[in-house]
């Protein structure tokens, strides 16, 4: 079998967690055959590596592999997406299509958050795990497809199946072989050698320093719940190797770009509505990990404006624009002797709510937050959705919904 060190080289999976380790020897014992997998574990984990590892290694590694994000896909489209369709099936059909079970014929296809698909879509994926067949929307010809099915889901899905979400035969269908992606805070020892390993991935990158921990900042590092998993660690390695002119962190720096979540809210955040979630894309999270996005953002703002009218005074400019108080409650953990010189009450809110209160509703509200970090993670990546959602830690469906409530339009970003 092939060494699990050259596996986790290849395809950079870093660490030397136990239960990692297991899944990857499971992924590479199951490749060879055409078992179906289903991949499991909170959003953010790494479960899109495992279908490549699976994939590279099995007999079909010569054809295609196609990766479906089946919560991307409108309701009314993803029977055609998945399936073809013919010609007239519906208006604006104008041709007919492939669908990817066609496309992926002889390769393997991997269904990302199987979990959003509708019901009468798992009726026909059903359909072709049991018989390889399928038939094009609109048309009644039978079509057979050789295709290996791996699928994931940050679903708890026997709860999805009490609740009559999810198809209990197509989840034993699925569930042929299962595999289980541990998340973070599982992994204690795994923690501090990625950020280190991102953190020297940003550096290389951009050209500067690598930053380095404190024994202290570790703790943190190691003590935090981290409900956006190894994506959310990646994103805060990242800001504070571009933002923080100091290379060594402290702790109390770290602590500014963590938001001040308790595990139990993490966990329960996700676990709310029809479908319980193996992590934190309930809407209470996001919600604050929007908002704490956007606060981080505006402080940085601000800090450049004061240091700028600081710059007017120095250099004998007699006017200054005359500032409000809100001022200060963006000011936040980086409060420096800036707003000595200009002015400003040194104010250092605690958390979200403070800041709120400060500032008060007319200034910011909850709409007008998430409004704000949507629109800055959209035109930080170029108006792709799919990077925007992995960046604000939803699924690109919440943040089509979003987007649709918010009443935002692509010229805003």
């Amino acid at each position: 079998m092939v060494e699990l060190e050259s596996i986790k080289l290849r395809f950079g999976i870093y660490g030397n967690d136990a239960e990692v380790a297991r899944a990857l020897e499971v992924a590479l014992k199951v490749a060879p055959t055409d078992l179906s997998v289903l991949i499991t574990g909170e959003s953010g984990v790494g479960k899109e590596f495992f279908p490549q590892i699976i994939h590279a290694n099995s007999p079909r590694k010569h054809g295609s592999y196609t990766a479906v994000n089946c919560g991307a896909i409108p309701e009314g489209t993803i029977d055609s997406e998945l399936f073809g369709h013919e010609k007239g099936a519906f208006t604006g059909a104008l041709d007919t299509r492939k669908g990817y079970f066609e496309i992926a014929n002889g390769g393997t296809i991997f269904l990302d958050e199987v979990a959003e698909l509708p019901l009468t879509t798992q009726v026909r994926l059903l359909r072709v795990l049991q018989s390889g067949e399928f038939m094009k929307v609109g048309s009644s010809k039978v079509q057979k497809t050789d295709v290996r099915v791996v699928a994931a889901t940050n679903i708890n899905l026997p709860q999805a199946i009490e609740k009559g979400a999810f198809r209990e035969d197509l989840y034993y269908r699925l569930n042929t072989v299962p595999i289980i992606i541990p998340p973070l805070r599982q992994r204690k020892g795994d923690i501090n050698t990625l950020f280190r390993k991102f953190a020297s991935d940003t550096a290389r990158q951009y050209h500067m320093p690598v930053i380095s921990l404190t024994d202290e900042a570790v703790g943190v590092l190691e003590g935090y719940q981290w409900p956006g998993n190894v994506r959310q660690l990646k994103n805060v390695a990242e800001q504070i190797s571009v933002i923080e002119e100091t290379r060594v962190i402290s702790g109390a720096i770290l602590s500014t770009y963590l938001p001040n979540m308790s595990p139990a809210t993490t966990f329960a955040a996700g676990a709310r509505g029809g479908n319980e979630s193996y992590g934190s894309n309930g809407d209470s999270g996001v919600d604050r990990e929007m908002l704490y996005s956007v606060i981080r953002e505006m402080r940085m703002d601000i800090s450049d404006i004061k240091r700028m009218l600081l710059d007017m005074r120095i250099g004998g400019t007699s006017v200054v624009p005359p500032l409000d108080g809100r001022f200060a409650a963006w000011d936040n953990a980086i409060a420096t002797p800036i707003s000595e010189h200009i002015g400003l009450p040194a104010h250092t809110p605690q958390d979200v709510d403070d800041f709120v209160d400060v500032t008060a509703p007319s200034v910011l509200t909850k709409q007008m937050a998430q409004k704000e970090a949507i629109i800055r993670a959209l035109s930080r990546n170029g108006g792709r959705r799919k990077d925007a959602a992995n960046e604000l830690f939803i699924s690109e469906r919440t943040l089509y919904r979003r987007i649709k409530e918010l009443e935002i339009d692509e010229e805003d970003y």
